[in-house]
């Protein structure tokens, strides 16, 4: 509650300041493009991990089938890098086509 609380106030710094609003706008995109970038890496990094993990469990048990297990671990890997890619994008709209920008006139 008290971090709801926090984002509350510091989005209406922003409605309510009349000439500062536009850097506040794009110091905050900054920021959030940052958090956004850090969370989709981690997550990333947690899901590559398990699937190797995973992958390498499954061909210690059964060696027979360790190509098929590596392919469907390529695959995956594909998968998991391109959230993070995507994350990636929208982090450099916010930091240069800034869509909240228009909003304020800027």
């Amino acid at each position: 509650m008290k971090k709801l609380f926090l984002a509350f106030f510091a989005l209406a710094s922003v409605a309510f300041a009349a000439e500062g609003a536009g850097e506040m706008l794009l110091s905050y995109s900054a920021i959030a493009a940052g958090i956004g970038l850090g969370i989709a890496a981690l997550g990333g990094a947690i899901g590559m991990g398990s699937t190797a993990a995973a992958t390498i469990s499954g061909m210690a048990r059964n060696p027979g089938v360790g190509g098929k297990l590596m392919t469907t671990m390529f695959i995956a890997l594909a998968m998991i890098e391109a959230q993070v890619i995507y994350t990636l994008v929208v982090a450099l709209i916010l930091l240069y086509a800034n869509p909240f920008a228009g909003i304020l006139g800027l």
